[in-house]
């Protein structure tokens, strides 16, 4: 019998013809004890997305009609078709950074079978704009150093909300799970929205721990206009309202304080980039301000907007603008 590989990386596939040839460029050199192999989930792309996944023999394509895609329910597809001892999942447009990726966001697992779960860290891209680069450093930032391994748990002396909604922290752009739990214990919930958080927190709630593998990065944000950012913060705040986040409706002294708290750090930020040249600093203290303006903007009707009023979530939605054909 061939040996069970070391981990099936799993990437969900729509349209991802931008940064999926670097993707599995970069899983050819991963350096890593063992096999490993690539299982790709498309959902109904109609740019180059099936023609680049060719080209990559070793790749397992896996087809599903547009109609039967979910966060939660095609990455619970993944790890039933998977053969590895654990999944890894990818995103179409997170590019891991060093050959040890796949070493590096699987070896927690061997610190405590209580580990059921790996996130890794994300780096934004270059032409990232600079909220969302600031929002991106200070996220991981928060879940440890880079040079060490976080584990995350509840104990008994946990009760307050806010801390376990900030122990079950999880994203699946760049993430890692035992394939059995996964498959036998907890799937991800089949939710149109946030079923990363949602999972992070059930696991945290059920006992079982997760971890931090900041040295396990991929090259990942969001590319998105500025209308769309605005969508986005719309879509994500929604969909945390439906799984039970507790986001208190925003009044307009609150949206107008956050915005301008917001546009007089970044600006601050900015000017202090190393990363930025001065024309691109000067570039960014002009438009930077919108995104921020857009932000808040959006934030507040997702707030306050009726859950139960389909209409006016769609119209607000990225996520409907973009609908699946």
């Amino acid at each position: 019998m061939p040996e069970r590989p070391i981990a099936t990386v799993a990437i969900l596939t729509y349209n991802g013809e931008d940064y999926l040839e670097r993707i599995l460029e970069q899983l050819r050199r991963q350096e890593i004890d063992g096999e490993f192999e690539v299982l790709v989930i498309d959902s109904g792309s109609t740019d180059s997305t099936l023609d680049i996944v060719r080209r990559f023999p070793e790749v397992r394509l896996h087809q599903i009609p547009n109609e039967e895609f979910g966060h939660g329910r095609t990455r619970n597809l993944a790890a039933q078709l998977a053969n590895g001892e654990f999944v890894a999942y990818l995103t179409h447009d997170a590019i891991p950074t060093s050959p040890h990726w796949l070493r590096e966001i699987t070896a927690p697992f061997a610190l405590d079978e209580g580990i059921v779960a790996v996130m890794g860290k994300q780096v934004p891209r270059p032409g990232c704009f600079p909220l969302l680069k600031y929002e991106i450093h200070g996220v991981f930032a928060g879940l440890g150093p880079d040079f060490g391994t976080s584990v995350f748990y509840r104990d008994a002396s946990m009760t307050d909300e806010g801390i376990l909604d900030a122990l079950g922290f999880y994203s699946d752009v760049n993430s890692a799970a035992r394939r059995d739990f996964l498959t036998q214990t907890i799937p991800y919930r089949d939710v149109p929205y946030a079923e990363d958080q949602l999972f992070g927190r059930d696991l945290i709630e059920a006992g079982y721990r997760k971890a931090y593998a900041p040295r396990a990065a991929v090259e990942h944000s969001n590319d998105l206009t500025l209308a769309e950012y605005g969508k986005r913060i719309f879509d994500e705040t929604v969909g945390l309202r439906r799984i039970g986040f507790p986001i208190p409706p925003m009044s307009r002294a609150a949206q107008l304080r956050l915005t301008v708290r917001g546009i007089v750090g970044d600006t601050l930020r900015i000017l202090r980039d190393r990363e930025y040249s001065w024309r691109r600093k000067l570039y960014w203290l002009a438009v930077n301000p919108a995104y921020q303006i857009r932000k808040w903007g959006s934030y507040r009707p997702s707030t306050l907007v009726d859950l139960a009023d389909e209409g006016a979530i769609r119209a607000g939605s990225l996520e409907h603008s973009r609908k699946r054909r």
